[in-house]
């Protein structure tokens, strides 16, 4: 389990997010809840060490971040990153990048490599984007490769910063069910989404942010009874029981 223990975090000397203490138990879909600029992608790169700490530490299953080599971190955690550039190369070569962390030098893919990764085309619904080239797809079908290349790393882990950018409400969906299967298998999923009522019923565990502070952690229906949504977004969270769902709706 990745654990941040009073994280402060940000950049150079600037703090985004201070005191944070907060886990990501296996077994759930964390969602990181909250307005722009509130500091949940900067938790995310520091939660992966793309950015250092400012204060505290984070734990990999109680070892310091500190102290694991980027090879140890890649096995441990995966990240769908909220935007990327566009290679020019086919569509499985990319997803094929998320075997690096498990490959012996010099770099060749083996037969498990490859099953990895047409299983995670499978599980990411982009099978038949394979053999299209990184820069002929659209906004939503790389989004589909990206999310194919962190589910090939096959970490305990998966951190997504904004997966369902790009996608139309189907595929919105079917990413969302994705993270819930991958929890169901006993991973720890971790989300960025600004979809505030896709989240609310998606998530296992919400982590409320605002002004750079953890406000709030609990379940979507105790974040919701706390009316702090309302206090945080500035809009009146509603909801209406659906073929015995809670769906969510701003007012």
């Amino acid at each position: 389990m990745i654990e941040l223990q009073n994280l402060t975090a940000g950049y150079r000397e600037h703090a985004v997010l201070e005191h944070v203490d907060l886990c990501f138990p296996e077994g759930n879909v964390t969602v990181l809840l909250g307005p722009n600029g509130c500091g949940k992608s900067t938790l995310l790169k520091t939660a992966l060490g793309l950015l250092p700490p400012l204060e505290g530490q984070i734990l990999y299953d109680g070892t310091p971040l500190s102290e694991l080599a980027p090879v140890q971190v890649a096995r441990r955690a995966a990240y769908m990153a909220q935007s990327r550039g566009i290679p020019n190369i086919e569509a499985r070569r990319m997803v094929l990048h998320g075997r690096f962390p498990y490959l012996p030098f010099p770099r060749r893919y083996r037969k498990s490599d490859h099953e990895a990764v047409d299983r995670a085309l499978q599980q990411a619904d982009a099978l038949e984007l394979a053999h299209c080239r990184m820069e002929e797809l659209s906004g939503g079908q790389r989004q589909k490769i990206y999310l194919a290349m962190a589910l090939a790393q096959q970490t305990k882990t998966i951190f997504m910063d904004e997966p369902t950018t790009w996608l139309d409400v189907r595929h919105q969906m079917e990413v969302m069910r994705t993270a819930k299967d991958l929890a169901a298998a006993g991973k720890a999923v971790v989300l960025v989404s600004h979809d505030l009522c896709l989240a609310l019923r998606t998530a296992d565990r919400v982590a409320l942010l605002s002004q750079g502070r953890l406000v709030q952690v609990d379940t979507p229906l105790h974040v919701y009874e706390s009316g702090t949504l309302d206090k945080v977004f500035g809009v009146h969270v509603c909801r209406v029981c659906v073929n015995g769902t809670w769906q969510y709706f701003c007012e």
